[in-house]
């Protein structure tokens, strides 16, 4: 015995605008019970068809409409469609200056940063040099003082193995017997 094709309702394709939660699964028709063979039915992929056909039109209406106002509008549409543009524009242009000053205020903040580091360096570098030359007067101040030091030294004790010399030549004499005068 053969089972009878049954079919299930379709609505016109033209107002086939269900929502997402209706659109007819070919492999689960509403009102057939048994999986067999006539479940792929024509009716249920030609309805799925004509829907995504309907979509289709729709937004490709939907998205050439939107050229149609400005070029084939009344005056007020088409004087509306200028202003829009006109406030997109100016949005466009301040988001653009507010990025440019943006970028501006952060190259001016990091131009500061660098000043200031460069001038931190300038002036270690700086106090580096006055502390060096501190440090070599003074190096050069304790030779100095150690040279004069050792001056004086050598002078004390020439005048003093002089003074021995005389003091020893007061007492025992080269020439005691004076035949060399």
């Amino acid at each position: 015995m053969v089972t009878p094709l049954t079919l299930p309702i379709i609505i016109s394709p033209a107002s086939a605008a269900l929502p997402v939660s209706q659109v007819l699964d070919p492999l689960h028709p509403p009102l057939a019970h048994r999986r067999t063979v006539s479940l792929e039915t024509p009716a249920v992929h030609h309805h799925n068809h004509q829907r995504a056909l309907v979509m289709q039109r729709k937004e490709h209406n939907r998205y050439h409409q939107v050229w149609r106002k400005p070029f084939y509008g009344s005056c007020t549409e088409r004087e509306e469609y200028r202003s829009e543009v006109r406030q997109q524009l100016k949005r466009q242009m301040e988001e653009k200056r507010a990025g440019l000053m943006l970028k501006l205020t952060s190259k001016a903040e990091e131009a500061e940063f660098l000043q200031e580091v460069d001038r931190l360096a300038l002036s270690s570098e700086k106090q580096q040099r006055i502390q060096h030359s501190r440090a070599m007067s003074h190096y050069r101040d304790e030779n100095k003082k150690l040279m004069e030091q050792s001056w004086m030294d050598r002078a004390l004790i020439r005048s003093q193995e002089a003074l021995m010399e005389r003091e020893l030549l007061r007492h025992n004499p080269i020439n005691w017997s004076g035949t060399l005068k």
